[in-house]
């Protein structure tokens, strides 16, 4: 800084602010201290008529900050000290929290991590002064991603949270030595898990716990004492000269002061009232359905239980010795098995892979979607109808450089499908960021024996499938009739394809992909999922092999769906049209992929866990020991009432297109379904359907040991037809396959492909009976 142009001096505007220090010309520069009319004072650096630097800043109310600024605010390292005594130190920007910083609440409770837009964002730690703390991941300031949860007593719960709640696979640990690795929704024990009693052998945690540094005690390795030092922040960081351009010094001034004082109220705020989890049962819960069994040894007995909204529904005893369940730490994938037809994609590869698809799929939708629209010709169906690029690692004229590998990009039918997705009434943009956004794809498990890899997009809207050539042979040739019938029948249970594209590795590897719609991306909990094709040749699944999201067969199949007389017309109508498509096809290999949610019964109340509540309740930022949900009372039924498009989400899906459906019990009127405690949603065909699910009793010696506690649910069910890009065009090719499937092969021909159709809708007719 030129000192020889500076000039000490004091000047009083016309409202009554003064300002006394050094100037550069007629604006503060330098050293200065500037006092607003309401008592605002700074103190500080100033550089051409703006706060930038270091400073000190205290507002009538006796909040104050020290530390940073840059342009007018605040900006880079400083503590803020609020009226009601609370205190941040850490990161600014643009006068909010933002980076890594610790703040202190007026009731000591300390929260310790990364801030975004002034809001907890990404890795941090929050300490109750109740004794309880987790530690893990946040967004938009509440509780999301893999944490961990300790509380005063002892209890611990690792595993996934959403929105302040567990939500997602877990273990939790009781301070007793109980055990119970599981699912939660919204706070809840939903889905399938595993109670191990107190002294029973069960998995090893040490790498589940280590994953996130915390001993399998439950002692976290990240102190309270270790936490964000201003200095240290301060010397990593670097604080931009000016964030805003230069005005007169009595408008920047006064503007300046408004400013801050409004940014004095917003810092000023108590502990965040919904800073609230679920917190650890009492010891009744944990030993419901246990306690009663002293004769057996409880070194050797643990139970497979399953859960719906917080109710145990099922149990089942089993030896722990006998037991292969093993615990996998939440955020280590699955080890990529090697498959039938290109076991080349693994590892890196298998990263370059998704990388690849996401470059071509930006490029696709980004060339296609400024185009006009038109009716589609004959010849956007044809061989010619492609479009191929190349894309170099350093990239080119058409394309961008990029991170992955060089590769060749194929299109196919790039106007028919573009066309597809308006029918569809996706958003390009918005279909673009779902799968080609920051958050990258997941891979998940095949549920079939094509050796297909399939990939979920972040937002769980669209599934991406790899295809053999002879799928993508016969999806090719469907193409001009599957147009039309998905074009003519908008309540089709048929896949609804999105895009069909192909990519050429080194080494002239090719690897073909189809992007459909997710039939279960739905706000409820899938409980079960089930492949259906109306037949018992290799349909059922063995019970060592089932898991959480395991797809079940026919056979597994124990349950029959009775639903609203229009409701059930309506499906049915639509079945006969599907499978009619499907016949002049010569595809007989499709399957009814059917997801179930069960609402928990409500006539057992007393099976809720019942939950510890704390002394301190006082407290609003304090952790309850037992939540709010519940404490509440399970939902009982479902409730049709007419469609309002006002109170529902009417935003097409990926597997939502269709019109809303009429009841008959509401006057054959278009209705919405309304689960008690959850949500309100519209009906359409295979999308939110209502039903209740009778349990078939059979004699099972082998599950002897299960206890069944219910007979009804009340289910919300999700259904479309999949699998449909096998062809049997020939008669060898439809006996062996009607053998294969325990068919009369002798009524079987090329000019009969009625058969397989009419099988599976017989079956249909048994899963869904008539009133």
């Amino acid at each position: 800084m030129d000192t020889s142009i500076l000039r000490p001096g004091e000047r009083e505007f016309s409202n009554g602010d003064v300002y006394s220090g050094e100037f550069k010309g007629s604006l503060p520069h330098g050293k200065g201290k500037y006092e607003w009319s309401d008592g605002t004072i700074y103190q500080g650096d100033w550089y051409e008529g703006k706060i930038s630097g270091k400073g000190k800043l205290v507002w009538p109310s006796g909040a104050k900050y020290e530390g940073d600024f840059s342009g007018g605010y605040l900006h880079g390292i400083g503590t803020m000290t609020s009226p009601d005594g609370s205190v941040y130190s850490g990161a600014w920007r643009m006068n909010v929290r933002h980076g890594l910083g610790r703040k202190e609440y007026v009731n000591s409770d300390l929260y310790d991590g990364s801030w975004r837009e002034g809001l907890q964002e990404g890795s941090g730690s929050y300490s109750w002064t109740n004794g309880n703390r987790y530690i893990g991941n946040w967004k938009n300031g509440k509780m999301s991603g893999r944490g961990v949860m300790r509380w005063a007593n002892g209890d611990l719960f690792d595993g996934f949270w959403l929105n302040g709640f567990r939500h997602g696979s877990g273990v939790y640990k009781y301070v007793d030595g109980c055990l119970y690795y599981g699912a939660w929704s919204h706070g809840l024990k939903d889905g399938k898990g595993v109670f191990y009693p107190a002294g029973s052998k069960h998995p090893s945690l040490k790498k589940w716990c280590r994953s996130l540094e915390y001993d399998d005690t439950g002692k976290f390795v990240l102190s309270r004492s270790s936490s964000i030092n201003v200095e240290e922040l301060r010397s990593l960081s670097t604080v931009t000269p000016s964030l805003s351009v230069k005005t007169s010094v009595s408008g920047t001034s006064k503007t300046l002061s408004e400013r801050f004082r409004d940014e004095n109220l917003r810092n000023s705020d108590p502990p965040p009232c919904d800073f609230t989890c679920h917190g650890p049962s009492t010891k009744s819960a944990r030993s419901n359905g246990s306690g009663q069994r002293e004769g057996q040894d409880k070194n050797r007995v643990v139970y497979e239980r399953e859960y719906m909204q917080g109710v145990l529904i099922r149990e089942t005893i089993t030896s722990s010795v006998d037991r292969s369940h093993k615990i996998r730490p939440p955020n280590v994938p699955k080890q990529v098995k090697s498959r039938s037809f290109m076991t080349f994609i693994t590892g890196e590869h298998n990263y370059y892979l998704m990388l690849n698809l996401q470059l071509g799929i930006r490029y696709t939708v980004g060339k296609i979607t400024p185009v006009p629209r038109r009716e589609v010709r004959a010849s956007d169906f044809g061989e010619k109808a492609r479009t191929v690029v190349y894309f170099p690692r350093d990239g080119s004229n058409f394309t961008p450089p990029h991170k992955s590998i060089d590769f060749s990009w194929k299109d196919y039918c790039p106007m028919v499908f573009r066309n597809l997705r308006e029918m569809f009434k996706l958003d390009a943009a918005e279909y673009m960021m779902s799968i080609c956004g920051d958050d990258g794809l997941t891979e998940i498990c095949s549920p079939g024996k094509s050796g297909s890899i399939f990939y979920l997009s972040h937002d769980n809207r669209f599934v991406i499938k790899t295809l053999k050539k002879s799928e993508l042979k016969v999806l090719l040739k469907m193409l001009p009739k599957y147009y039309g019938h998905v074009g003519d029948h908008e309540n089709t249970l048929i896949t609804k394809f999105f895009g069909v594209h192909r990519i050429k590795l080194k080494l002239g590897k090719k690897v073909r992909f189809v992007v459909m719609g997710n039939m279960f991306c739905t706000e409820l909990k899938i409980h079960r999922r089930y492949d259906l094709k109306g037949s018992t040749q290799g349909r059922i699944t063995e019970k060592i092999k089932i898991q959480e999201k395991t797809t079940l067969k026919d056979l597994d199949l124990a349950y029959e769906f009775h639903m609203d007389k229009l409701l059930r017309e309506a499906l049915f109508k639509q079945i006969y049209l599907d499978c009619a498509f499907l016949e002049s096809l010569h595809i007989i290999d499709y399957s009814l992929l059917l997801g179930v949610h069960f609402r928990a019964p409500g006539q057992l109340n007393d099976i809720l866990e019942t939950p510890n509540v704390m002394s301190d309740q006082d407290s609003v930022s304090s952790v309850d020991v037992g939540m709010a949900q519940e404490l509440s009372i399970p939902p009982k039924g479902l409730l049709l009432v007419t469609h309002e498009p006002n109170s529902v989400n009417t935003a097409p899906g990926p597997h939502i297109r269709g019109s809303t459906l009429r009841a008959f019990s509401v006057g054959e009127k278009e209705v919405d379904l309304i689960l008690p405690g959850t949500a309100r949603l519209r009906v359409q065909l295979g999308v939110n359907m209502p039903a209740q699910a009778h349990h078939k009793l059979v004699e099972d010696k082998e599950e002897s040991a299960t206890i069944e506690l219910f007979e009804v649910y009340d289910v919300v069910v999700y259904m479309g037809i999949i699998d449909i890009l096998q062809e049997y065009n020939t008669k060898k090719k439809v006996e062996h396959k009607c053998k294969s499937l325990r068919y009369d092969p002798i009524t079987i021909s090329v000019t009969e492909p009625k058969v397989y159709s009419k099988r599976f809708v017989d079956f249909l007719h048994k899963v869904f009976p008539e009133e």
